[in-house]
């Protein structure tokens, strides 16, 4: 079996949705599983009806712009709308249905259950086009495979269960299509895997499966060694190593989910990243061979983050306990430390800015130790570096922490 995964850009629009058919038929003589994304830009919109929700504004008009959008793709591809329109109206129902009967439930859980329908929507969206056009499947519910606890927006897999479940997956079909991102509980919650969890999903089904392979189908050509929307000079890896693919994911290199490769090396199941719009070209493998291309520094830049100064009230030193006392309150919280520095009397730490876990993690500190903090500032890592990469890209930029590895350079800037 093959593992494809579809990213929202990918079928964000008619020519899109035409252009996953274009590809699925040139495989038409393998098994393939479809691992599909939100389409467009579907879970920002979806996350903006929680946050409104949430801050008790007025959602309904976000929802019905939501309707709208997916309604506008069904006219476009569907001769007989019907059916479909009516899982669209069911879905839309769901979402208001489901928020009017809440009260309690924290941010997270009621997030999961909500964004959860922009995958489902896609998903039978494209299921149910690819039957129209004659191209048999089978579409699949992911949260009865993808079996997790219940760490709302950060779900850990139950690896046992999620096996156990596709083990009784009866291959009655040579495609199918199903959602990535979300997951399910034993007590039949939806979940979700992480933001941009897609890839992960891709990864968790093929090392289940034993995937002959996955292929990401991206709007580049490849793995790229800085963001084209950023940078005017960059070049396509033809091949990383796991392990370099490891590191750049942990980064924060967007091209790929920071989960995806552990189960693909476990299983030594290489992963294709490829151009949706070239299907032809060979994109870049990811593999067990020795990465060749570290003369290319690879450039990531995570905007939006917070860095946080971390005192003790008495002016005693920064120790082991006091670190550890502030890493609980991070995992309580369900924060990644991207990147972090200590001092004898302060510690500092640069975090992925969380506007709904903001006010709640200052708190937390603030109980122990005496905080201070910058918001919107970037952190650029780069793997690789010379002194030229360095000046380069640091030129006119304000630098409030600098981090140097023998093989990575961290440093966050105004």
């Amino acid at each position: 079996m093959l593992v494809f995964k579809f990213g929202g850009a990918s079928v964000k629009d008619v020519e899109g949705v035409m252009n996953l058919k274009s590809i699925i038929q040139l495989y038409e003589n393998q098994a393939i599983l479809v691992v599909v994304s939100a389409m467009g830009k579907m879970t920002n919109a979806l996350e903006e009806v929680v946050k409104l929700f949430y801050k008790k504004e007025e959602y309904t008009a976000k929802i019905l712009e939501i309707e709208n959008y997916h309604q506008a793709l069904i006219d476009a591809l569907f001769q007989d709308k019907t059916e479909i329109t009516t899982s669209l109206k069911t879905h839309m129902q769901m979402i208001n249905d489901y928020l009017e009967s809440i009260d309690k439930q924290k941010y997270d859980e009621i997030y999961d259950q909500i964004i959860s329908h922009g995958e489902l929507l896609s998903t039978l969206i494209i299921s149910n086009y690819l039957n129209q056009e004659g191209i048999k499947n089978r579409w699949l519910d992911a949260r009865k495979y993808i079996k997790t606890d219940s760490t709302f927006r950060e779900a850990k897999v139950n690896w046992d269960a999620t096996q156990s479940s596709l083990d009784l997956l009866e291959p009655n079909a040579n495609l199918f299509i199903t959602q990535g991102f979300i997951g399910g509980t034993s007590d039949n919650k939806t979940t979700t895997l992480g933001r941009e969890g897609s890839d992960y999903s891709a990864s968790i089904l093929a090392h289940c499966l034993n995937a002959e392979s996955v292929t990401i189908w991206k709007d580049v050509p490849g793995v790229l060694s800085a963001d084209p929307r950023l940078f005017t000079e960059y070049q396509k890896f033809d091949q990383l190593s796991y392990s370099e693919a490891v590191e750049m994911t942990y980064y924060g290199a967007t091209v790929i989910h920071p989960k995806t490769i552990k189960p693909l090396q476990n299983s030594n199941i290489p992963l294709f990243v490829k151009p949706f719009l070239h299907p032809e070209e060979a994109g870049t493998v990811i593999n067990d061979g020795e990465f060749l291309q570290k003369n290319i520094p690879a450039i990531i830049v995570k905007n939006n983050q917070l860095l946080i100064s971390i005192s003790t009230k008495d002016f005693s030193f920064i120790s082991e306990l006091n670190i550890s006392h502030i890493y609980e309150i991070f995992a309580k919280l369900n924060l990644k430390c991207n990147v972090s520095q200590n001092s004898a009397l302060s510690f500092t730490v640069c975090l992925d800015f969380d506007e709904m876990k903001f006010e709640e993690l200052i708190k937390s500190l603030e109980t122990l130790f005496k905080v201070k903090y910058n918001e919107n500032v970037s952190l650029y890592t780069i793997r690789h570096y010379d002194a030229n990469i360095l000046q380069k890209i640091l030129e006119g930029k304000i630098v409030i922490l600098e981090q140097l590895s023998r093989s990575t350079a961290q440093i966050v800037v105004k």
